[in-house]
Parts: structure tokens; C-alpha cells; sequence
């Protein structure tokens, strides 16, 4: 994969988009989801595209939804709306969607790994009711997740994701334009979000914790649009910060 190389994009017609590697966190103009690693840009406009969301299909097939062709979509189609049924987040903008089934994908969800490695343990990506409860959430509610196989370890990719959202609103909420650039150049703690969280939760907190530096790091770079070792281990220095 060529860094640097360029591409043209219908939904940024002004300008050519150029390939980037970043560890800074961004906000994709496409899917408006969170990024980091590989996007493509426009320095000009400052506008970035997830790669994934660049080089969207037209049409595609899952593997946990055979029977369904998904068509990819720049804004969410009809009036109602639309909720990704891999992390159950609101669809906001680029989105993949069977119009016989009515399943939303938004890219980076349908492109996420079927196995991530933390390290220690495969974590196997499954569309099916955990069996036992999730380590972030405690429950056994529906959305994909990631899990072991012997189902020790239950992670939803919704819960991940509110865990990281919870963390960067923490660095990026009320704070000023003259600061923003600052703040830019730091990717935020996960570490003291995944605490509170767990507030009340008893023993949830030391095994949840105990994850972070495999588990939640790898599935936040998988959700991130990236998950390659690189960024899984800068993904790991703002989970273990103080």
C-alpha cells in the first residue's frame, strides 16, 4: 500500500484525495464516525474519508447475512432513522443497507475483522446473543460483539465504541477553538473512563480493566477503521495513560 498515493472521491468533487497514515484521532466526513490510521484527505478543504468509507463497494455481501446484498449509500436512505445493526449506533451518513431486510452496516462495521489476536487470546467476532455477559456492560444484550472462544471474555462492539466516545467527549467537550489544535496533537485515556463505567458494578471493574491492555485495544482499532498492530499499540498508550 503506497502512502501518498491519490484518488478521486464523488462526494469531494473539488479536489484529488491524498493517502495518510495518522495517529491522530479524526472524524470521518463520510460515515461522521470516529478514525485513526489510514484515511484519505483533503488537505485543503481539511476533509478526510475513512480509507474503508473511500473505497466503499457499491455492493456487497456479509458473511453473517447471506442472504442479503447490501448497497452502499452516501446519506441513509428514507425518512426514518436508521441505526447500525452491528453497533447500534445512529446512521448519520455513508451506510451500507439491504433494502429486503432493512440491515445497516455503517462501512467500518461491516469491515470489521472476523478474528482480532490481543495478544493472549483470539477474540472472534459473533452476531449471536452472548451467552454470558459482556465484560464491559454486564449484560447479554443484542448487538455483534467480540468474544473468546470459550466465551471467558464477551465484548460489544457497542460498548467499546460508548467507551471511547465517553473518553474523547471527556477531552473535547466545552473546551475552545484556541485550544482544539492542542488537544489534537492527544489522543485522550481510556483508562479512567473504563473505571467509571464500571462504578457499582463489582466485579466487572478488575476483569474489564484487566482486558484493556489486549482486548479493548484491538477492538478499538478494529472500530477505528485500522486494526493493524501499529495502531492497536498507539491505541493502547490512551488506554493504560493516567
Amino acid at each position: 500500500m503506497k502512502i501518498g498515493k491519490e484518488a478521486s472521491h464523488p462526494s469531494h468533487p473539488q479536489h484529488r484525495l491524498r493517502l495518510e497514515y495518522t495517529e491522530i484521532p479524526f472524524n470521518c466526513d463520510g460515515c461522521k464516525e470516529a478514525g485513526i490510521g489510514l484515511k484519505y484527505r483533503c488537505r485543503q478543504c481539511e476533509f478526510d474519508l475513512h480509507k474503508v468509507c473511500a473505497e466503499a463497494r457499491s455492493t456487497f455481501t456479509h458473511h453473517f447475512y447471506k442472504k442479503c446484498e447490501f448497497h452502499f449509500y452516501n446519506l441513509p436512505p428514507g425518512p426514518d432513522k436508521r441505526r447500525c445493526d452491528a453497533c447500534q449506533d445512529g446512521v448519520l451518513g455513508f451506510v451500507y443497507h439491504c433494502r429486503r431486510c432493512g440491515f445497516d452496516l455503517h462501512p467500518c462495521c461491516a469491515d470489521l475483522p472476523r478474528v482480532l489476536d490481543d495478544g493472549e487470546h483470539n477474540l472472534y467476532l459473533s452476531v449471536n446473543r452472548l451467552s454470558t455477559p459482556c465484560h464491559c456492560c454486564g449484560g447479554k444484550g443484542p448487538g455483534w460483539s467480540y468474544r473468546t472462544r470459550c466465551s471467558t471474555y464477551n465484548l460489544h462492539v457497542s460498548c467499546v465504541k460508548e467507551l471511547l466516545v465517553e473518553s474523547w467527549q471527556t477531552m473535547y467537550l466545552n473546551v475552545d477553538k484556541n485550544k482544539a489544535k492542542e488537544l489534537q496533537t492527544r489522543i485522550p485515556s481510556l483508562k479512567g473512563t473504563l473505571r467509571n463505567h464500571h462504578k457499582g458494578r463489582g466485579g466487572y471493574v478488575g476483569k474489564c480493566c484487566q482486558m484493556a491492555s489486549g482486548a479493548v485495544r484491538v477492538v478499538v482499532s478494529a472500530i477505528l477503521g485500522d486494526p493493524t498492530a501499529i495502531i492497536a499499540a498507539v491505541v493502547g498508550g490512551f488506554i493504560s495513560k493516567q
